[in-house]
């Protein structure tokens, strides 16, 4: 027998909501990478979150191009690099790199402003802080014949001065918002300045020390300079005039004319092995005008050094054993391994960042603890959802089963979204995000309580379980409606004003407020309009309503007698 048009309509909303599900899982399965499984933080599945924090020299808050470009540049050396799983995203003034995996290094690595500069070297010595001998100002390296190339040698034996080619020309510094600058000590800074002031004060003091162009400076320079300590200048040398600096591994301290090519006449960089000497290298592809300046140098340095600056530290100073060099090509040898050769490559080939960032949050998490994390949170959820059930069936008997099927209809949605929104948006689920679904868990069973209590009201009237059902769902989703607004409002303002994993917390809160109304209106409401039309689920025994039937009753017994009164 066909149904009536009373009970069509809760048959149409569960419809509704089963095509709903139908959707989201057809795009699960038939869309992407047709994979089931959530996009998991990295505190479930193992690997790093770095947080860097932009500074700008008046402290004011960057530019969001600014934030923008930064992002585009480290995704370009997260892609160079090939880590899977890996992302970049704007938070406020913060940029959070997060990579899968338990290689911490790398993920700090990717935020390298990789400033570079190709400069001459005047003088090589090992460091000698504290000694007052006065270094020489020159370098006569031993000679040798090879192909157009640059290859390392030992520090040149000091000899006569050899000043840069007349008309040479230095470039202007790279264009950045705002140089990189030291990470600034733990200290207070002294003399009650700010430590911005502090940072200001000390890269002033080392420009006068290091890039003075008075050669007894210089001499000073190079002898009290100590390759262990923090330098101020990192990324804020002035490439038009000459620097005192270290080699990258502190063996060495140089004295470097200015800088005769810009890092950003670099076309194209990539990595390689070379046999015939069995060493790893970084090739350099220069523009047009970077190849015209490269020649030009390496005429003018043939059988002498020149070293390839990043940000202020010299990673290769090789001798150019024959010059010119023509066709825009060389390569940078030094101790590279295979993964670190190709990652200055990375960095070089992607260009400098246009902020200065300091890590303000490094966060590390083994596979093995992420993976007990997420059993955890999974058993957490668990444990919820069971109390929830055994309180709905231990006060409103069957009726609880109703309450269960709408939880599991809700949480079958919920898994669908996790997946397709991590797929979509790069939504990760993490322990924070699994607490927002845990209270999500809650707040649905807040609807059915509401709705319960409601019909009790209706049948305290004395109205029947079939006529109490519909006019309590009339009361209750005003009552629901108003809640989830408050919730679903406090998720947005949290959202909105939080940073990190306390977002997801909000997010996914948010997201499971929505859905909880709409399983209220397509899966709860219409399962109790169908059971309220049954005579077994109207039964006191099966829905747990005798005592507020009692109640109706005695109620309508003292109305009787006092009108017969």
């Amino acid at each position: 027998m066909p149904p009536s048009q009373g009970s069509a309509h809760p048959f149409r909303l569960l419809g509704v909501y089963a095509a709903l599900l139908a959707v989201i899982y057809a795009l699960v399965f038939f869309t992407g990478d047709h994979s089931p499984s959530a996009k998991l933080g990295i505190d479930l599945q193992g690997g790093t979150r770095v947080t860097l924090t932009a500074r700008t020299p008046d402290g004011n808050k960057p530019s969001q191009d600014s934030l923008k470009k930064a992002q585009e540049i480290i995704e370009s050396r997260v892609n160079g690099l090939g880590v899977s799983g890996s992302e970049v995203v704007i938070d406020g003034d913060n940029l959070v790199i997060t990579v899968p995996g338990e290689d911490s290094q790398q993920a700090r690595a990717l935020a390298t402003t990789a400033k570079l500069y190709i400069r001459p070297v005047l003088f090589a010595t090992e460091p000698q802080a504290g000694d007052a001998a006065p270094p020489a100002t020159g370098t006569a390296p031993p000679g040798g014949t090879a192909p157009p190339a640059a290859t390392e040698t030992p520090a040149p034996v000091p000899g006569e001065s050899t000043p840069p080619a007349e008309g040479a020309t230095t470039p202007a510094p790279q264009s950045r918002v705002f140089p990189a600058q030291a990470p600034p000590t733990p200290t207070p800074p002294p003399g009650g300045l700010t430590t911005q002031q502090q940072q200001a004060k000390e890269i002033a003091d080392a420009k006068a020390l290091r890039q003075s162009t008075d050669q007894q400076v210089q001499q000073v320079a190079v002898a009290a300079m100590d390759c262990t300590k923090p330098d101020p200048l990192t990324g804020n040398d002035d490439p038009a005039l000459p620097l005192v600096t270290c080699s990258q591994d502190g063996t060495e301290v140089f004295l470097l004319g200015p800088s005769r090519i810009d890092g950003q006449e670099i076309a194209d960089a990539t990595s390689g092995l070379n046999s015939q000497q069995a060493r790893h290298e970084v090739n350099l592809e220069f523009k047009s005008s970077g190849a015209d300046a490269w020649s030009k140098l390496t005429g003018e340095y043939v059988n002498k050094r020149v070293a390839f600056v990043l940000d202020s530290k010299v990673v290769s100073a090789p001798q150019v054993q024959q010059g010119p060099q023509l066709g825009g090509r060389t390569s940078i040898s030094g101790s590279f391994t295979a993964d670190s050769a190709a990652e200055l490559a990375n960095t070089l080939k992607y260009g400098s960042l246009p902020l200065s960032f300091q890590t303000s949050e490094a966060e590390t998490v083994s596979a093995t603890l992420g993976l007990s994390s997420l059993k955890a949170g999974l058993l957490a959820g668990a444990v919820g959802l069971i109390a929830v059930l055994l309180y709905c069936l231990l006060v409103y008997r069957m009726l609880g089963l109703l309450a269960g099927f709408s939880l599991i209809a809700a949480g079958v949605a919920v898994y669908g979204i996790i997946v397709l929104l991590g797929r979509w948006i790069g939504f990760t689920l993490d322990l924070a995000g699994i607490a927002g679904l845990i209270i999500g868990i809650g707040l649905t069973a807040d609807s059915f309580v509401v709705f319960f209590e409601r019909i009790k009201d209706e049948m305290r009237e004395g109205r029947s379980f079939r006529s109490a059902v519909p006019r309590g769902w009339q009361r209750a989703q005003r009552t629901n409606l108003s809640g989830k607004t408050v919730s679903l409002i406090a998720s947005v303002v949290l959202y909105l004003l939080a940073a990190g994993q306390v977002k997801g917390f909000a997010f996914t809160l948010g997201v499971t407020t929505v859905l909880d109304v709409i399983v209220l209106y397509l899966v709860t409401a219409p399962l109790l309009m169908l059971a309220s039309r049954s005579p077994f689920w109207a039964k006191p025994s099966v829905n747990g309503l005798g005592s507020v039937q009692q109640i109706a009753r005695e109620r309508g017994q003292a109305r009787s007698k006092e009108m017969s009164r």
